[in-house]
Formats: C-alpha cells, sequence, structure tokens
C-alpha cells in the first residue's frame, strides 16, 4: 500500500506505472468561465407616470438545484437608481463590490451638489460590462437599471454581457423576456402611454407577472424582493414579498406539451 496522502485513490505505482498526471495539464490559451453555475432568473420592471416599478425573485439556482433561497438581486444605488441582476451570481458580486466603491466617491461629489442618476449609473454600468467583453472575459449578467434620470423623469434601461444597451418602457430579463414582456406590454405598450399608467397599476402588472413566471419558469419561487422608485419618496425597496392568490387549477387540463388540452 502506498501511505502517501497524495497517492491515496491511485494505483500503485510498483505495479501499474508512474502515475500518468499530463492531462491535468493544457498547453491551451488562457479560459475565463463559459458557463456559469450558481445563476438568478428573471428581473421585470415597468415605467409609471411617476417613477419605475422593479421586481426579481430570491432565488439563485445551483444548476437545475433550488439551492439558494434568500439571494437579493434588487441592489439600491442611491435614492434616485436601482438595479437589477440576472445571470452569474459571483460575477453580480463582483459587479456589487463595483458600485459600492463607486457610491463611496460619489458620496464626496454629492456634496459638491453633483447628484448620480440612474441615467449616469446605465452608462457606467455599460462602459464595465463592454470592457469585460473586449477583454474577452465578459461578466456573465444582464442588468436592468431603474430610476429617475437628471430631469427627474422615470428611467429605465438594460445592458447585458456584450455591452448591449437599449431602453423601453417595460423590460424583463431571462425567462421574462418571453413570459412577462407581452402582459406588461398590454399595461403599457409604448412610451406614450407611461403617463396614463399610475403606481398601483403598474404595482399589480408586476405582481401578476412575477406569478406567471412562478408557474412556468423552473427556476423560480414565489419569494420575491419589489422596489418603486418614485421622486417624492425615492426608493421604496422590499426584500421578502410573498406571492399572493396563486391558483393551479389550470394544470388539471394540461395534456402532455404545447397547447393539449383534455
Amino acid at each position: 500500500m502506498n501511505h502517501f496522502p497524495q497517492a491515496w485513490g491511485r494505483p500503485r505505482d510498483d505495479i501499474y506505472g508512474a502515475y500518468d498526471a499530463s492531462y491535468l495539464h493544457t498547453n491551451g490559451p488562457k479560459t475565463h468561465t463559459q458557463s456559469p453555475i450558481v445563476t438568478g432568473t428573471s428581473v421585470i420592471a415597468v415605467k409609471f407616470k411617476e417613477g419605475v416599478v422593479i421586481a426579481a425573485d430570491n432565488l439563485a439556482s445551483y444548476g437545475s438545484l433550488a439551492r439558494f433561497t434568500d439571494v437579493k438581486r434588487l441592489r439600491p444605488f442611491n435614492q434616485k437608481s436601482i438595479i437589477g441582476i440576472s445571470g452569474d451570481v459571483s460575477d453580480m458580486q463582483y459587479i456589487d463590490r463595483l458600485l459600492n466603491s463607486l457610491a463611496i466617491t460619489e458620496s464626496h461629489a454629492a456634496e459638491e451638489g453633483h447628484v448620480f442618476s440612474a441615467q449616469n449609473l446605465h452608462t457606467y454600468l455599460s462602459k464595465v460590462m463592454y470592457k469585460r467583453r473586449s477583454d474577452i472575459n465578459p461578466l456573465w449578467n444582464q442588468i436592468l437599471v431603474a430610476g429617475l434620470d437628471g430631469d427627474e423623469q422615470p428611467f429605465l434601461a438594460s445592458v447585458d454581457l456584450l455591452g448591449t444597451t437599449f431602453s423601453s418602457p417595460t423590460l424583463a430579463t431571462g425567462f421574462g423576456a418571453h413570459l412577462a414582456q407581452p402582459l406588461l406590454r398590454k399595461v403599457v405598450p409604448s412610451e406614450e402611454d407611461v403617463k396614463s399608467v399610475d403606481r398601483q397599476t403598474a404595482i399589480e402588472a408586476v405582481k401578476e407577472c412575477m406569478k406567471v413566471l412562478f408557474y412556468r419558469d423552473a427556476r423560480s419561487m414565489d419569494r420575491y424582493s419589489i422596489a418603486v422608485v418614485t421622486k417624492e419618496a425615492g426608493v421604496e425597496l422590499k426584500e421578502d414579498e410573498q406571492l399572493q392568490g396563486q391558483s393551479w387549477a389550470f394544470a388539471e387540463q394540461i395534456r402532455g406539451y404545447g397547447t393539449q388540452v383534455a
């Protein structure tokens, strides 16, 4: 028996020959994360006439396992902006450290009257994501930035792992882009319709979308965080909300896959 701990579990050298560890080494190029392991799913957001509502569930999945059930993916930056992050959780934590550092810097600038708006924050994050993409070491996330712009108007925009940016009155990441967006667009079809949507209507629409995502997305859960950003109250964040009024009655009529019904 080979008594050296580093050799335990290996065939004996005196019988089978020296252990070949060459397969453990590679002469290829340096590589980075290609497939995130611990991930968060959808983030959804919608504008209304006085601000923005944004929500994300509290689940971080280890592959297909619902492993971490208390991961907060909404991160307030100041009283004018908040971000929601989907994708790799370790990269989300890296972004959080960047924003902590930025917040300290901006706290000194705020004393001189400078205000860091949601639009400024979105520009900063787009530069960070594009720089990492250009280094061929992207942050595997899609981020929604919600809040108020420099004119105190509702602001909502997205940036993904390639540094691609766009804005819309309703936005969603992950499965939400397929399941929640059609529902949100019924409430706010265009930018002009934002002025006709009140706070309560926007909140109810987001809560209904979170319920649909819990029904249909295997990587979601029924506990979520929701935030409302307005000029008067700033960022109002609730981090441990529970879905209400769930009904699985529709499942009784589903047979097989697709649109088959009993």
